[in-house]
């Protein structure tokens, strides 16, 4: 399959290109290249005549979206737009990521693909305005819910790790009241390669199994790295000052992907086998 892929310097977007290389042809659209916010993308995708476009860029920087609104639904919606435009001249299958901040995290169960909407951040907001266009336009989609990702050179494991090295006898303080799915792009690369072949478009959540706090995922970093006796203090996201404002519970339950036979392993093992890829100090 011909395929192009935006973002694909991304950290999702290269896990993706490792993945498809060998059994697809790739067109890379990197930040470099590739202008998602201008009218001219529609036709930079429509030269490459590709059968599917995976589209994973975007402005992901949350709190970067609070403080410029108009920017993040500029990048994330009318670019989104200008991808599926182009989708739509080529006859080309989409494949958009999307986020667990299209909901609001005001519930006390895991949300299904279909539960109601409701974004209370920018970011949210932005991704959730993509989902919208791509249904009013197009009519192969998926629309794939992604959750706090791990798997590049910056993430959150990294960031865990590093603070443990650089302060360890400091101490870290993590959120104890945002719950979410801690997600492998290697996991979810593939999955999603799993998904591009089946004729069965629509909505998904595509993550790792189980869910935890920003706290107990720090814990489990650090117990799995050998920093098991590095001190770390749960506080609240009232405590913890930032511009954006997170759902504080958006755990994402995969059923769609699930009844496709596409489920991700539980997220603490998927950390694990992350662990082992990083190099040794």
């Amino acid at each position: 399959m011909r395929i192009a892929i935006t973002g694909a310097d991304g950290q999702l977007g290269q896990a993706l290109c490792a993945r498809l290389a060998p059994a697809h042809e790739l067109i890379p659209l990197t930040q470099a290249t590739f202008e998602l916010d201008s009218p001219a993308a529609v036709a930079q995708i429509v030269a490459t005549n590709a059968e599917c476009v995976i589209h994973p860029a975007a402005y992901t920087n949350v709190d970067g979206c609070a403080r410029e609104p108009e920017l993040a639904y500029r990048i994330n919606g009318l670019g989104t737009k200008y991808v599926a435009l182009a989708c739509q001249q080529l006859d080309a299958k989409l494949l958009y990521i999307s986020t667990n901040e299209v909901f609001a995290g005001k519930t006390s169960k895991a949300y299904t693909e279909y539960d109601q909407t409701g974004p209370i951040n920018p970011y949210g907001w932005s991704k959730w305005v993509g989902e919208q266009i791509i249904r009013e336009l197009l009519h192969k989609f998926y629309i794939v819910r992604l959750a706090w990702l791990f798997g590049g050179e910056r993430n959150f494991v990294r960031t865990v790790l590093r603070l443990a090295k650089e302060q360890p006898g400091k101490g870290l303080q993590m959120v104890n009241d945002e719950i979410g799915n801690p997600t492998y792009t290697s996991d979810v690369s593939n999955a999603l390669a799993q998904l591009i072949e089946k004729p069965f478009y629509g909505t998904y959540h595509l993550v790792n199994e189980g869910f935890c706090s920003r706290y107990a995922f720090a814990k489990e970093i650090l117990r799995q790295a050998g920093f098991e006796n590095t001190p770390i203090k749960p506080i609240s996201l009232a405590d913890y000052k930032r511009d954006s404002t997170p759902p504080p519970y958006s755990p994402l339950a995969n059923i769609a992907g699930a009844a496709l036979g596409l489920q991700l392993r539980p997220w603490q093992e998927a950390l694990a086998a992350y662990l082992k890829t990083l190099p040794e100090d």
